[in-house]
């Protein structure tokens, strides 16, 4: 079974797929579009032909920022909605991964690469979303909700 594992930001959304038969997770790109551009409506139909293009079994993940507290957030309230919204526009179920250490995962890859900033700022958006993966992979605590189209 295929997974997509989404990271998003508020400029660009990482992406990422991930098999379950072999555990392997690896980022897949991009969507350079900010999240609050025409209310999210441009960023949501990218995302709906991303998944698209997926099988209809394949599990669509988001990673949900909640606070260290395990408390929801502004951020986490946002991205929960949106989560929502693209549950609604593409019929699918999408699970809400906790994503509260993805990012320093990511960092954490990239700190010995060698790329500039610059060059790691526009990888560790994907490198997040396939630690979301991986993370939803390795630890079925890390989910911490379904949201299923309404």
């Amino acid at each position: 079974m295929r997974i997509l594992a989404i990271d998003l930001g508020d400029q660009r959304t990482g992406l990422a797929r991930a098999d379950r038969i072999t555990s392997i997770a690896s980022p897949d790109g991009l969507i350079e579009v900010p999240i609050d551009h025409d209310e999210g409506k441009r960023l949501l139909e990218a995302l709906a032909r991303e998944i698209a293009s997926e099988p209809s079994d394949c599990e669509i993940l988001i990673g949900l920022p909640l606070n260290m507290d395990d408390s929801v957030g502004p951020r986490a309230k946002l991205v929960k909605d949106f989560a929502q919204r693209l549950a609604a526009l593409t019929n699918r179920s999408i699970i809400l991964v906790d994503e509260r250490r993805t990012s320093v995962a990511a960092d954490s890859k990239m700190s010995q690469t060698g790329l500039t900033h610059k060059q790691k700022k526009k990888r560790r958006d994907a490198i997040a979303a396939a630690a979301i993966a991986e993370l939803y992979l390795s630890d079925p605590d890390a989910t911490i909700d379904t949201l299923n189209p309404s």
